[in-house]
C-alpha cells in the first residue's frame, strides 16, 4: 500500500466535506486539539494509544495518520511494536493482520 498516497486521498476527501459543512471539521478539530496535547500523558503516548485503537478498529486511514503523528511526537519503532501487542490483545486476529499494516506504514512514513 502506498501510505503517502492514501493519506493524500483522505485529506482531499476531508477537504471536500469541510467545503460543504465546515462545522464538522471545526468540531472534530476542537476535540482533536483538546485531547492530543501534553497533559498527564504525553502526546507521544496518546498517539501510540490512537494507533492501537486504529489497529483494533481496522482503520487504515487512522493508522497512517496517527503513525505520522507518533513519529513527529518522538515515538520509536520499538514503542510502536510494543503498542501493537496491546492492539492485538484487545482486537484479536483481525487486529494482528492490521498490526502488519501499521509496521508497513511506519517503515514507509518514517523516511
Amino acid at each position: 500500500m502506498d501510505w503517502k498516497e492514501m493519506l493524500g486521498d483522505t485529506t482531499k476527501g476531508l477537504r471536500e466535506i469541510k467545503k460543504v459543512k465546515p462545522e464538522i471539521q471545526k468540531g472534530f478539530g476542537a476535540l482533536h486539539n483538546a485531547v492530543l496535547d501534553d497533559g498527564v500523558l504525553s502526546v507521544k503516548h496518546k498517539e501510540l494509544q490512537a494507533v492501537a485503537i486504529a489497529v483494533a478498529m481496522r482503520c487504515n486511514d487512522c493508522i497512517g495518520s496517527h503513525i505520522v503523528s507518533a513519529i513527529k511526537a518522538g515515538a520509536t519503532r520499538e514503542e510502536l511494536v510494543d503498542t501493537l501487542g496491546v492492539a492485538v490483545l484487545m482486537g484479536g486476529g483481525p487486529a494482528y493482520m492490521y498490526a502488519g499494516h501499521a509496521i508497513d506504514a511506519w517503515d514507509e512514513l518514517s523516511d
